[in-house]
């Protein structure tokens, strides 16, 4: 990923006061297998929050809106702590794992843009 942006108020994921805090532990997952929709636009992202609250599936959303390479319906695959941008790891490692079909999401901002973000899995 890009190199770390600056926080703003938009850094209110569910899971950012999950205790995630950097190189902190967090319940003994070292690793999430992370989907996320990457919007430039703050009304972009908007929109694809709309969509997710009205019911659609997760990676049907992020085909649609999200402006990464990551094609494959946000999926970034499996993360180790660290790898990611702080202000993106902090909500991703805070959240609990859930389905495409009925996700739970957390948002972030960052230099690369407006995220929203779920994670599949744990370990």
């Amino acid at each position: 990923m890009a190199p770390k942006g600056k926080g703003t108020d938009e850094d209110k994921g569910k899971g950012k006061d999950a205790g995630a805090e950097k190189g902190g532990k967090q319940k003994g997952a070292q690793s999430i297998n992370v989907r996320h929709i990457l919007c430039e636009k703050h009304a972009k992202k908007e929109e694809a929050l709309a969509k997710l609250n009205a019911g659609s599936k997760f990676d049907e959303v992020a085909r649609e809106f999200s402006e990464d390479k990551a094609r494959a319906g946000g999926s970034l695959g499996w993360k180790t702590k660290g790898a990611l941008m702080p202000e993106f790891e902090s909500v991703a490692f805070g959240l609990a794992p859930s389905t495409t079909n009925s996700p739970k999401w957390g948002e972030c901002k960052t230099s690369e843009g407006y995220h929203i973000i779920m994670v599949e899995g744990r370990k």
